[in-house]
């Protein structure tokens, strides 16, 4: 393992590294830093957390000189995360008196036009770095280094073509960084078809599978809410994640628990940027513990001691289940990823379990009390509904107690009836079809004996002291 004095890092470089407290570089630092510092066009398979920020972010530093344009740009998926990446580059390049502007959707352009106008790195999402292009108000003439961060994610959310425009806008004659969490066949072609000759740099897991659990509850829809109470009251974790598919149902988790008292917050591409931002503030500082999510809201972010991922929706696919377990069980921690399923996760979970290096187990159902839960049918309209008998929820899916079925059905959770999944099939053939795939695999993968938790095709590193931007 080399330092970072091995790196060819200039003198004040190095003191401000030291000062953030990095004793020694993470894996994707100590790999990519020196190939930044040639010029190298470079292929980086890390995951969120693993300190690519800081390298690419030192050679770019280094390699920029104020006052001669625009040298470096940034792009990033996500508002949350340009703003991260942005705050690491100025503190890190103070010693140069670099200009490093942000720019995204949300806000006052005027404020950024006024920024772009003397800046020598530019951190951006796609669209709004399209919209700066199209005004006239940013120019790559003399643009030295493209970075595309989080690459992956940025064509799932189908940024594909403001990421060619731009790059066609970009000197042919030019630096390429691109770094993903997964090498997908869309991000192989988009670096063959925009990279020279580049470097292929990939670490280990970050996530320590070792100390990683993953299980997963079966639970009636109408339960859903009532096991989530449950298993965060009973718990005394750190941080925890809990991750919906929709901003309606972000919504009514975090407000429902906030009304029983659990001090929850949710953030979703729907909240102003003022307002995502103050919240991951909130939640980074540990002044809330429980944060309520989207996937797009959660994109990218690195936060620090999350030591529980509650699914309450479950993703469509398992690339998507591995970037949301894969801010747990870092750096020696250990960590849990928790699944509730009802009979329409099935279809998504189904499709998870396809990725065999993943183990789930089956955990049993504890006995819960249904809990109060409001329920928001349109904008301003609520109600509220309060079930007080206790339930034992039986491992068939079913519940106890003297319910009868009807009046269960009837009392399905708002969350439930906003996401219905996709696909043709009626409620009753997905239900057979989702419990006799997931007990085939729970007989041959989750079921019993030592666990063998495992990722696939996820990057990063691990290891104490390491630089983490």
């Amino acid at each position: 393992m080399k330092n970072f004095e091995e790196l060819g890092l200039s003198e004040p470089l190095l003191e401000l590294i030291k000062k953030a407290g990095f004793t020694e570089p993470s894996e994707i630092q100590e790999k990519t830093i020196p190939l930044v510092m040639q010029g190298k066009d470079i292929i980086g398979g890390s995951a969120t957390g693993s300190g690519k920020t800081l390298a690419f972010g030192t050679g770019i530093i280094e390699r920029t000189f104020s006052g001669k344009g625009l040298q470096a740009l940034i792009l990033t998926p996500t508002r949350e995360l340009t703003e991260q990446i942005g705050t690491v580059l100025k503190k890190f390049s103070s010693y140069k008196k670099l200009n490093v502007a942000v720019v995204y959707g949300g806000v006052n352009i005027g404020h950024q036009i006024r920024d772009l106008k003397n800046a020598e790195i530019v951190i951006g999402t796609p669209g709004r770095i399209l919209d700066h292009l199209e005004r006239g108000t940013i120019n790559l003439s003399d643009l030295r280094v493209l970075i595309l961060d989080e690459a992956d994610r940025m064509l799932d959310m189908g940024f594909i073509r403001d990421v060619e425009k731009i790059i066609k806008n970009c000197p042919k004659k030019r630096q390429t960084l691109l770094f993903s969490a997964t090498i997908s066949i869309d991000v192989e072609h988009l670096a063959k078809k925009y990279m020279n000759n580049p470097e292929t740099v990939s670490v280990e897991a970050y996530v320590d599978a070792k100390k990683l659990k993953q299980v997963y509850f079966d639970i009636p829809k109408n339960m859903k809410f009532s096991l989530l109470v449950h298993l965060l009251k009973r718990e005394t974790p750190g941080l925890i994640m809990v991750f919906c598919n929709t901003r309606h149902n972000t919504d009514f988790v975090a407000d429902n628990l906030k009304n029983l008292g659990i001090d929850a917050i949710a953030i979703h591409g729907g909240l102003t940027q003022d307002k995502r931002t103050k919240i991951m503030q909130r939640f980074h500082e540990k002044k809330v513990y429980i944060l309520v999510c989207t996937d797009v809201a959660a994109r990218g972010l690195d936060i620090k001691g999350v030591s529980h991922i509650y699914n309450y929706d479950i993703p469509k696919t398992s690339k998507e289940y591995i970037h949301r377990i894969g801010r747990t069980a870092r750096a020696g921690k250990e960590g849990i990823a928790i699944n509730i399923l009802s009979d329409r996760d099935y279809e998504n979970f189904n499709n998870v379990l396809r990725d065999e290096a993943l183990y789930i187990e089956k955990e049993k159902v504890p006995e819960i009390k249904n809990v109060r839960i409001m329920l928001q049918n349109s904008p301003g309209q609520r109600r509220q509904r309060w079930d007080s008998d206790n339930w034992k929820a039986r491992e068939s899916g079913r519940a106890s107690h003297g319910r009868n079925r009807s009046e269960g059905r009837g009392r399905n959770e708002i969350s439930d009836r906003s996401d219905r999944s996709s696909g043709s099939r009626s409620r009753n053939q997905k239900k057979f079809s989702g419990r006799r795939n997931i007990r085939q695999r729970s007989g041959k993968y989750l079921g019993g004996g030592k666990r063998n938790f495992g990722m696939k095709k996820s990057f990063g590193n691990r290891g104490k002291g390491r630089g983490r931007y």
